[in-house]
């Protein structure tokens, strides 16, 4: 992709580069210097502040860094700071996370704003705790699969905590137009060779979401929530997304990481620890039985989702082809055809209520001998109808094994 820039507004010493090719497109905002304090004064001029944030006249050093998600900035004053930027963000999520005084979240001090967006976060330097990553990392390599499933666990549990906190702070009805539009624009961009559309449950709201969470965010308990993926400048959100996102989003990173340390393992199992963790302090209704059922989206169309997001940020990369997610991807159109196929079942079910009802309605039985067709066919239609929602897949089943 190459990069040119744009005559986009911009806060006093950034600027915007437009980036295009390969058929993507992304804006990004970025510092024009920074390399000594006189920088740093010039780009917070014009800024927004919230939270704690470093005083500008007590700042002795400024270092900064590039890594993938942004530029990240080292700051000296009287304690040491370190100040994220976010190229790519297009509105105040992560300030309003961390305003929100969630128990089990790690947040950011402070930051700056522009016209209502995040372009600025801080943290005061602290000692990372990585211990539940590396002791993850560490079972799974060691095909140790009850302590891989404690941490699994505690991980979920944690997730399903920030929730149930999240709960009472802001939810609104679920959005499946949107959430369709976005799943099909990413499909438009990647060219895919198919499509999958949700018809998505009324019982997983929009909420707070932390979009993008991996195992290596947990420490010491909590989870630290952090900056923007690519994806999300490649495609930008336009909706707010349900708690069930933030656990497909977690359920791949234990994809990669088998994938990466130990393809032998079971994942099913994993994947059912890591689940009942969630369930166990999540919202009620939000980890219910209809929030995952497969026939309306569930888990498993936001892990396409997660699939579609790690193809378009290589896409983008020129990195290679991303796994697990290509290998999962190429199982899609059986998993499709599969459900397709139940529909059958589903149709034969509901016909064998109508023409129940149907017997019913045009020949009122007056004789008890009249009732055993009508009952037939509504213990027939109903026992298809329940034989056909068994089908569907259990939200611990990767789509590599759905229907094997």
């Amino acid at each position: 992709m190459k990069g040119i820039e744009s005559n986009t507004p911009t806060p006093e010493g950034f600027r915007n580069l437009t980036l295009a090719g390969l058929g993507l497109r992304c804006e990004i905002t970025e510092p024009v210097q920074l390399s000594n304090i006189e920088d740093w004064n010039l780009i917070v001029s014009k800024l927004e502040s919230w939270g704690q944030i470093p005083e500008t006249n007590k700042i002795n050093s400024i270092s900064t860094k590039e890594f993938n998600r942004g530029l990240v900035a080292k700051i000296s004053t009287d304690i040491e700071w370190t100040a994220e930027f976010l190229p790519w963000s297009h509105d105040s999520q992560l300030s309003t996370i961390s305003e929100a005084n969630i128990s089990v979240i790690i947040p950011y001090v402070g930051g700056y704003k522009w016209e209502g967006r995040d372009i600025i976060v801080f943290r005061k330097n602290q000692n990372d705790d990585n211990t539940f990553f590396e002791k993850l990392e560490s079972s799974i390599k060691q095909n140790d699969i009850e302590n891989t499933n404690k941490i699994l666990f505690k991980c979920g549990s944690i997730l399903g905590h920030y929730h149930s906190e999240v709960e009472s702070i802001l939810t609104t009805p679920y959005d499946h137009k949107r959430w369709n539009g976005r799943i099909e624009s990413l499909e438009e961009k990647l060219r895919a060779s198919f499509i999958w559309r949700g018809k998505f449950s009324k019982k997983t709201p929009c909420i707070i979401s932390l979009r993008d969470i991996r195992f290596s965010d947990f420490q010491s308990g909590k989870i630290v929530i952090n900056r923007p993926r690519l994806s999300d400048c490649l495609e930008v959100p336009n909706c707010d997304f349900p708690a069930i996102r933030d656990l497909s989003s977690l359920i791949h990173d234990l994809s990669r990481m088998i994938y990466r340390l130990n393809d032998r393992i079971d994942i099913t199992s994993l994947r059912s620890s890591l689940i009942e963790g969630w369930k166990s302090t999540a919202p009620e209704n939000w980890a219910s039985k209809e929030a995952f059922y497969a026939y309306y989206g569930g888990l498993v169309i936001w892990e396409y989702e997660q699939c579609l997001l790690d193809v378009i940020e290589a896409t983008a990369n020129q990195s290679g082809p991303p796994e697990p997610a290509i290998t999962t991807l190429a199982y899609v159109k059986s998993f499709q055809k599969k459900m397709f196929n139940n529909r059958t079942i589903a149709m034969l079910g509901w016909m064998g209520m109508f023409f129940g009802a149907s017997s019913l309605i045009n020949s009122i039985p007056s004789e008890l001998m009249d009732l055993p067709i009508p009952l037939i066919f509504f213990t027939g239609g109903y026992g298809l109808l329940k034989y056909y929602q068994k089908l569907a897949p259990p939200p611990e089943f990767p789509l590599n094994k759905s229907f094997l």
